[in-house]
């Protein structure tokens, strides 16, 4: 098996991000995540239950500055009448993501988490004790004892993207708070024993291929065990509404080369990822999972709350919670994969 030694600097991966031919690092990225973590793809359910945002972030749509966005908080019961016709319908994992919402507090959501892990999954295998699902929380930068709340009332995974490793870029993106703050954040997370997640944009104003060495890095160092990546898409309602999207095609090598250098990790197939994938004429593989993703996040967020939960603009079909998950079962089999 080729390791290629240049990924242990910035320089080295921006180098590698730049070849003409990505093949062989596909290839290699697909073989890693074959024999580390194998063919399953983990489906998971996303409930963004709330839209309320306190931050500023620039290239986001929940942003507190963007007035022209109708504000959502859904209730505890909504909250966990979603996650139970989820967990019913096979999702192992719950995803609750939010904004940074002040009303969830530590303790509201620790109730909240606590009812999620006490469902049960339906399972066709002989198992001794039920299956209870998994909870990844994803609500953005708090206090350690809010996180070790959470954690005690059963959590399994925190979700808190750094979005870029440059803190030039990071200020700019965030006039609300500083890179050094959510690496401090995820470092907790780790130390907490969280399945710790971050996650970057690619093709973020000012980003060069060595920032996305430099972010590739970061998720090694804290160190992660899910990341998210993605191409930026821009939201008409932010003030990077101009700011054209990013390349799907390097967005791919970036989730290729976090997997050769995190063979462990979860790597979700993003949406955002999907989105400008399904508009590119040109497409590396038939596979989509043909670089190292294994893992698929699917919403189930209701219908009357969905398109209000706009980082990005994207088009979403009706939630049929069921019928959606069967669906993204047959698909993933078709891929040769096994949904789980």
């Amino acid at each position: 098996m080729k390791i290629y030694p240049q990924l242990k600097s910035a320089e080295g991966i921006a180098a590698l991000l730049s070849s003409e031919d990505f093949t062989q690092v596909y290839r290699l990225a697909d073989q890693i995540r074959r024999e580390t973590v194998g063919d399953i793809v983990h489906l998971r359910a996303i409930i963004e239950f709330s839209n309320i945002c306190k931050r500023q972030c620039v290239y986001c749509g929940l942003n507190r500055e963007n007035k022209e966005l109708g504000r959502f908080r859904m209730s505890r019961e909504e909250i966990l009448e979603a996650a139970a016709e989820a967990v019913s319908a096979g999702y192992r994992t719950i995803v609750l993501q939010s904004g940074e919402d002040d009303y969830f507090t530590a303790g509201r959501l620790a109730d909240i988490i606590k009812s999620i892990k006490e469902m049960e999954v339906p399972s066709e295998e002989r198992t001794v004790s039920p299956i209870h699902p998994a909870v990844t929380i994803s609500c953005g930068e708090r206090c350690e004892e809010d996180y070790r709340i959470w954690k005690q009332a059963g959590a399994d995974r925190y979700l808190l993207k750094h979005e870029t490793a440059d803190p030039r870029i990071y200020d700019e993106l965030h006039p609300c708070g500083t890179l050094q703050q959510r690496v401090k954040c995820l470092k907790i997370l780790s130390r907490l024993g969280y399945e710790t997640g971050s996650g970057f944009m690619v093709g973020l104003p000012g980003q060069t291929l060595r920032t996305l060495g430099e972010d590739l890095l970061l998720l090694k160092e804290i160190p992660c065990k899910m990341a998210g990546i993605g191409p930026f898409i821009s939201n008409p309602k932010t003030p990077l509404a101009d700011q054209p999207d990013g390349d799907p095609e390097m967005a791919r090598r970036a989730v290729a080369v976090a997997r050769i250098l995190l063979p462990e990790a979860n790597l979700p197939l993003t949406t955002s990822l999907s989105v400008l994938s399904d508009k590119e004429k040109r497409r590396i593989s038939d596979n989509p999972f043909s670089f190292g993703a294994n893992v698929v996040m699917k919403k189930v967020t209701p219908d009357k709350y969905k398109k209000a939960y706009e980082i990005y603009p994207a088009e979403f079909k009706k939630t049929e919670i069921l019928q959606d998950r069967k669906e993204l079962e047959r698909l993933i089999k078709s891929y040769g994969r096994k949904p789980l």
